[in-house]
């Protein structure tokens, strides 16, 4: 086995990372192993969506660093990880509006387009559909004028069309009806069992129990500990049992 196979997915030592200047995190580290679903939890402000950044290099890090499979990627650009097998779904979605829904899944597989075969591709995009079904019959219809559940599900399909390694979530609960949370987070059931690497960044502390194997707590700007996809559920019930 290669030293590059046998690493980590994602490895995150010792980030510090600054918005303007303001520092935002301290001294972050995590590891995601391979065909692991991790996630991480916290309240707003806690810097759970800088952290992405920091690891997508949306939001480079000033200090630490980021090795995707052994490799340090510190500060590289979004589009250099894309070719390294990093998919993002990001907060608030980022579809393309304009565009139908088929052309935003071919979209997420920009980086393999030109050595995929058409077929191949085609196989891809039946998948996603057969993941979300609800995309079935919006397969050719304009993007934006799907609901938000909807414009979720293709994020989601978006970024699977990439074939990752290592797949990011950024909140893919936030905004959605409890039926729509429920049918998306079963979807990432399901990708968790096929082994795909998942990190989630995600409030909701029941959703995210129910297909982490463990989380990394933040609480402004740190990580003040983990927990269990068990322990995790037994916050999530005195959290909801208090509130």
């Amino acid at each position: 086995m290669s030293e590059s196979s046998a690493a980590p997915a994602l490895q995150v030592e010792h980030v510090s990372t600054t918005r303007g200047r303001v520092q935002v995190l301290w001294d972050v580290s995590l590891t995601v192993a391979r065909g692991e679903t991790v996630a991480i939890v916290g309240p707003n402000g806690a810097g759970k969506t800088t952290l992405i950044g920091s690891i997508t290099g949306l939001i480079p890090p000033f200090g630490g660093s980021v090795r995707i499979g052994g490799v340090d990627v510190t500060g590289r650009p979004p589009n250099r990880l894309a070719h390294r097998g990093v998919a993002l779904v990001p907060e608030r979605r980022g579809i393309f509006a304009p565009l139908t829904v088929r052309e935003n899944l071919m979209l997420g597989a920009y980086a393999r387009r030109s050595r995929t075969p058409r077929a191949e591709l085609a196989a891809d995009l039946e998948g996603v559909i057969e993941l979300f079904p609800a995309l079935r019959r919006y397969v050719d219809a304009i993007a934006g004028s799907l609901s938000g559940g909807e414009q979720q599900m293709l994020a989601v399909g978006r970024a699977l069309m990439a074939k990752p390694e290592l797949l990011l979530l950024d909140e893919p609960s936030l905004g959605l009806a409890p039926r729509v949370r429920g049918e998306i987070f079963g979807a990432l059931a399901r990708l968790t069992q096929r082994g795909v690497t998942i990190l989630l960044v995600e409030q909701n502390l029941r959703l995210a129990a129910k297909i982490c194997g463990h989380a990394y707590l933040m609480q402004r700007g740190r990580i003040v500990g983990t927990e269990s996809s068990e322990e995790l559920a037994q916050t999530a019930r005195r959290v909801y049992l208090q509130s």
